[in-house]
């Protein structure tokens, strides 16, 4: 897949699969599946570093995580998010941060929000590089927000958002994260736009869906948002599997003769 793929599959009506992964191992796995793409996320600041939120993601921690995700699938596209503040500090310092992810083995950026960042958008798309947008909820202004709430809920609200989408689509995105909306405004997004819509909590009628590994994987049973759907529980089988052994360790069950050296 390359960042024309996607124009492709709207077009083909191919719903685009995306995960959110943070590190080798995982992306190797991923590197072997049928998944089209991987994001690594911003959100890599509270699942792999235990932040309370994705404001304290940092370029140096998502250039270390993108380059970590790239050596492990090499033959996947990779966006990378552009972290918090990271596109508002002025033009030469947003720059400068997507040169480190684009080196570190990113194939796109993402970045949240429209209205301020439409200039941003098209110097970089302009530089060469692919832009994904990301409307509705963004983690990044979450303060802002008052918490994880839906967002586009009023009309107004929906207005602001459905325009903003066309205006992300104007300065150059070549798709678009929809996050935590209504689903009829989720499908009027999507079919008003010609790039690809790729939702999280948008509804069934947006061009593609993502999930971060960890939580369609059951990793943590706290996290129970309504759009997750788990496809496994590798909580339980990680805990018991290393209680297993726990216990061979204790009992003397492990490591037995064949696990040893003469």
């Amino acid at each position: 897949m390359n960042v024309h793929s996607f124009q492709q599959y709207k077009q083909e009506s191919h719903h685009i699969s995306m995960v959110t992964c943070y590190d080798h191992w995982s992306a190797q796995i991923l590197g072997e599946s049928d998944i089209d793409c991987l994001l690594v996320g911003d959100s890599l600041a509270v699942v792999m570093h235990g932040f309370d939120s994705t404001v304290h993601a940092t370029i140096e921690m998502m250039e270390m995580h993108v380059a970590a995700v790239a050596r492990g699938a090499p033959r996947k596209f990779i966006i990378a998010d552009m972290p918090f503040l990271s596109c508002s500090k002025g033009l030469a310092p947003a720059m400068e941060a997507v040169q480190k992810l684009m080196q570190a083995g990113a194939h796109a950026v993402k970045i949240e929000g429209a209205s301020h960042q439409l200039p941003l958008i098209k110097q970089i798309v302009e530089a060469g590089v692919p832009v994904m947008g990301h409307l509705g909820l963004t983690p990044q202004s979450i303060h802002n927000m008052g918490g994880h709430k839906v967002q586009g809920k009023k009309q107004s609200d929906a207005e602001k958002l459905a325009n903003e989408a066309t205006a992300l689509e104007t300065a150059g995105c070549f798709s678009l994260v929809l996050e935590c909306i209504p689903t009829n405004l989720g499908r009027q997004i999507s079919e008003s736009l010609t790039i690809p819509t790729i939702g999280i909590g948008a509804g069934p009628f947006t061009n593609g869906q993502v999930l971060v590994l960890q939580d369609l994987l059951g990793a943590n049973p706290t996290f129970t948002p309504k759009f997750l759907r788990r496809y496994a529980n590798t909580y339980e089988t990680i805990l018991s599997g290393v209680n297993h052994f726990h216990r061979d360790v204790v009992s003397h069950c492990y490591p037995c003769a064949k696990e040893s050296y003469k």
